[in-house]
């Protein structure tokens, strides 16, 4: 008998008597809630580090303002706190909100010398949202509000321009009838069946009607008759007049963009960007500034460095005589900044460089000021009001991951910002996309481009035509990939654009809604493909000289923008990135977790390597029974789970040892001396035993028996609860000649390697223990198997080592003891959580979305480590582990082993290394770095 020896837990001190005192509380008058933060003028209330209170937009703003004192329209930010209250409390405000907007609207009215709801001299603003992480076009914006039928003449006699007063009311009457009277009112009209498409329905047949192509050439008398006709719908449709009392538009603004925060797609785009629901969003009131006023007027989005490749140079698209909106739309085709922002489709187009350079230079000035006090690239709106430059907003760009590992790379050599910050640049997500599909260069030399568009997101992508969203989410749900195409995308679409493998639209320049959100995700998009025609009705699109039709084939090369007719051959992920390369070496400076693969044959060890991985944490022997060349040994270990006694397994057993061997020393071959730890056999044998008749009766005859017999012995390993019966250490403790020969297998195969020339220093480890004697029986046999190798081959130095498979939550609780018996201990995290949560997790299809849905669990706990429960059993088997033995390697095999939050709890938890399949080895180590720098980044903080 094995003597235990068991961690006692010290005595607690006993507890100290008490009395409890009564303390007489002092009255503390409470300051009142501050609900508005102001800014404009060269000052500001709040500041670039208040994103939770004032959101991301209404922070810059603030940053911009107070500190750098730019160019900003001044205004006031309503704060998160607000939106929760609102939520909270049936759509209601807090009962100081009306007196402080009314207060900070005088305080904007003092700065601009003009008044809200003046006949004369009316101030006009706008109402945009602004959540703390941006979410691009999920939420509303309102232009305009202040012009009334009273306020009208007033802003035509202050800038003696009809036609411009006109195009921004029916601009406001468009917005606000779309925002607020129908979404934030909970109307869900059918598809194009909206207040704003027939809106827009009435803009285009007017200039139909007139004969021009672009808004700006619709004359003022027309625009004023528009705006009429438009109110006239509106009552119609909506059964409500157009409000035309500036105060009532401005709360009906803020109201709708509070009511936003819970939109569909809001809610749609939080879910997929992991988001909290809880946050709330800010709404910031400014003054509006006007680049619809003529040619001395514009708007535009620039990006401090160019967000689809990198690129360092400046970078933007303008539009003169427009409002934001028109930008991002895509419904006009915007102009490059300078010569770096040039595309085939703007190339022609004359530059804001050359137009106002002026501007230009003070802009530029600007972004480099902007980029230098962030230490990051960043997305920039902008309008210029007859030759005055203001700036509306700056937060960080998205990004895709081609253009996020050039960014930081290039941060670094510029000493902008240091290798730990540069790591934490890329997200786990971005990192991937370096890692997508793209065309087999070969395959793409052979055919010519059908249509070329502006390359807004990378990558390559094959599927199936789809027209609408709810069809790329059907395609995606059967298995297949969709192209969806679209003539521009809108903020409805989000979940469409998710589902699809790749976009493709008609209309939009590079900062169109489509190109910034698939930019956001890495997904593959071609925007402003003007060559498209779509019929949406007959569900066709011509392009080439070639009519197709929904479900045909096409493949998008998202870097480079082409379109090519039918299913060309993909290449595999990540290959040639010399960027992705030397990311990785500066990610591994500053990593220190050890990343290891779980691989299972020479080809994975190999792939493995080119992933970068430092060894092998799961090697899972079986696996040679599975696929390529796996017949003869399969029939071999059949023959030996059949066996009628101890002499005929035995037999077969010797028989299976050379392809065991053969598989082992491959596999180690590989590694070029890396460590390997071999997981010895694990699985349930009935596993094994053929289900073809024809299959049956060739393994009776090699065994001798006849098919009675044969179905005698296989109905004798069938077991009510295979994953917790005969498997694992279970197997060896009960047929030990299998351990024996297992280790006889690893151990010839490392001397042999050893007198080769190559380094090999095995692992191997038990799986499936839940007691520490089960451990020193196994490792008799172990000892005994190195011993006979050692003879035979007459190798000096075999340096190995036995650890176990930690997966049953009753070995993490005695892991003191387990510790003792073993060098290493590896979390088997599928395992430990099964048994830990009593899910099947081949059964938890039916029930685990349910638990999702409803807030139950927060995520799969098969995907990400559930840190609460599995997490504390690790936690405590690795502290009782190390307290045995100080030295004691710690990894984790499992597929947790990829997953970034789960890696970084390993680093904290102190392991040795991860494991993971060798595509995600790249991931785990950059999300093993990115938890090391976020200790050195506290450390430098504190």
């Amino acid at each position: 008998m094995v003597k235990k020896t068991v961690k006692k837990a010290a005595a607690k001190p006993a507890a100290k008597k008490t009395v409890k005192k009564t303390a007489v509380k002092k009255a503390v008058l409470k300051k009142p809630a501050k609900y508005i933060y102001s800014f404009g003028a060269g000052r500001a209330e709040g500041n670039g580090k208040m994103k939770e209170l004032l959101g991301g937009k209404g922070a810059n703003l603030a940053e911009m303002a107070g500190l750098l004192k730019l160019p900003v329209p001044p205004g006031f930010t309503i704060t998160t706190e607000v939106c929760t209250y609102y939520w909270n409390h049936d759509r209601s405000y807090p009962k100081t909100l009306k007196a402080d907007v009314e207060a900070n609207l005088k305080k904007i009215e003092r700065e601009t010398k003009k008044v809200f709801g003046s006949e004369k001299n009316p101030l006009l603003v706008s109402v945009r949202s602004g959540a703390r992480a941006s979410m691009p076009g999920m939420m509303e914006t309102i232009l305009n509000i202040g012009l009334t039928e009273e306020t009208i003449p007033g802003m035509i006699a202050k800038t003696g321009d009809a036609r411009f007063v006109y195009d921004a009311y029916r601009r406001l009457i468009m917005m606000y009838s779309d925002v607020v009277m129908e979404k934030a009112a909970g109307i869900e009209p059918k598809d194009g069946e909206g207040i704003r498409k027939i809106l827009d329905g009435m803009l285009g047949d007017l200039k139909a009607k007139l004969g021009v192509t672009d808004d700006t050439h619709i004359p003022a008398e027309e625009l004023k008759k528009l705006c009429a006709e438009f109110k006239k719908t509106v009552k119609k449709v909506l059964k409500k007049d157009f409000p035309d009392n500036p105060m009532e538009q401005l709360w009906g603004a803020i109201g709708a963009v509070f009511a936003s925060w819970n939109g569909k797609r809001a809610i749609a785009y939080r879910n997929i960007e992991n988001i909290p629901h809880d946050w709330g969003t800010a709404v910031n009131v400014q003054t509006m500034v006007f680049g619809n006023m003529g040619d001395t007027s514009a708007t535009g989005v620039a990006f401090t460095r160019n967000p689809g490749n990198g690129d360092s140079h400046f970078y933007g698209e303008y539009l003169i005589n427009a409002q934001g909106e028109d930008v991002v739309a895509g419904i006009r085709t915007p102009s490059p900044m300078n010569k770096w922002s040039a595309n085939a489709h703007s190339a022609h187009l004359p530059t804001l460089e050359k137009v106002m350079p002026k501007v230009y230079k003070e802009l530029d000035a600007i972004q480099k000021k902007l980029e230098k006090h962030f230490h990051d690239m960043l997305d920039i709106e902008f309008t210029i009001e007859d030759q005055k430059l203001w700036m509306l907003q700056c937060r960080v760009g998205k990004r895709n991951g081609t253009a996020a590992v050039q960014m930081a790379l290039d941060m670094v050599k510029e000493r902008l910002i240091s290798k730990e910050e540069a790591v934490l640049r890329v997200t786990p997500a971005q990192l991937g996309e370096l890692l997508l599909p793209a065309i087999d260069p070969k395959a793409e030399a052979g055919v010519k481009p059908i249509a070329q568009g502006l390359p807004a997101g990378p990558g390559g992508a094959c599927g199936e035509i789809v027209f609408n969203s709810a069809d790329a989410i059907k395609l995606q749900e059967t298995g297949k990939k969709a192209i969806l195409v679209r003539e521009e995308t809108n903020p409805e679409d989000i979940e469409g654009m998710r589902a699809a493998a790749g976009i493709l639209t008609q209309r939009g320049g590079m900062t169109s809604h489509a190109a910034l959100v698939a930019r956001g995700w890495g997904k593959c998009c071609i925007v402003g493909c003007g060559e498209l025609e779509i019929n949406l009705e007959a569900k066709t699109v011509s392009m080439g000289g070639k009519t197709f039709k929904e479900g045909d084939s096409l493949t998008l090369n998202g870097t480079k923008g082409y379109v090519y007719d039918g299913a060309l051959k993909m290449l595999a992920a990540g290959e040639g990135n010399k960027n992705l390369m030397h990311f990785l070496a500066l990610c591994d400076k500053v990593r220190t977790l050890k990343v290891r693969a779980n691989a299972d044959t020479e080809e994975d060890a190999i792939n493995a390597r080119k992933f970068g991985a430092e060894g092998i944490g799961l090697f899972r022997i079986e696996h040679m029974f599975y696929g390529k060349n796996s017949e003869k040994p399969l029939f071999i270990l059949r023959k030996m789970i059949l066996s009628g006694n101890e002499a005929e397994r035995k037999a077969a057993v010797e028989e299976l040892f050379p392809y065991m061997k053969k598989e082992i020393k491959a596999t180690m071959k590989a590694m070029a001396g890396y460590g390997v730890t071999v997981r010895l056999m694990d699985p349930p044998l009935h596993e094994f035993v053929p289900t073809l008749p024809e299959k049956q009766a060739e393994l009776a005859k090699a065994l001798g028996i006849t098919m009675a017999v044969f179905k005698e012995r296989a109905a004798g390993l069938h077991e009510v609860n295979p994953m917790m019966g005969h498997r694992g250490i279970r197997l060896g403790v009960t047929y030990p000649e299998i351990t024996e020969m297992q280790s006889r297998a690893i151990f010839e195969s490392a001397a042999e390697l050893i007198k080769e020339g190559v380094k090999a220093e095995p692992e191997v480890m038990i799986p499936l223990t839940c007691d520490v004697n089960e451990i020193i029986t196994q490792k008799k046999l172990i000892r005994a198997a190195y011993d006979e190798v050692v003879a035979k081959t007459k190798v000096k130095k075999l340096h190995f080592s036995v650890g176990t498979m930690i997966e049953i939550p009753r070995a993490a609780v005695l892991a003191y003891e387990v510790a003792q018996e073993a060098d290493f201990f590896s979390f088997g995290t599928n395992d430990l959580t099964q048994m830990t949560f009593g899910f099947s997790r081949d059964d938890i299809g039916s029930f685990l979305p349910e638990y999702l849905k409803q807030g139950i669990l927060e995520a799969d706990p098969f995907q990400t480590l559930d840190q609460r429960g599995v997490g504390m059993l690790i936690e405590h088997a690795v502290t009782e582990g190390r307290d045995a033995k100080p030295n004691l390697k710690v990894g984790i095999c499992g597929e947790h082993g990829g997953d970034p939050a789960s890696v970084e709890f390993c680093h904290r938890e102190g392991f040795t290394y991860v494991s993971c399949s060798a595509f995600r080895v790249p991931i785990a180590r950059l999300a093993a770095a990115q938890a090391a720098a976020k200790d050195v980044l506290a450390y430098k903080r504190k």
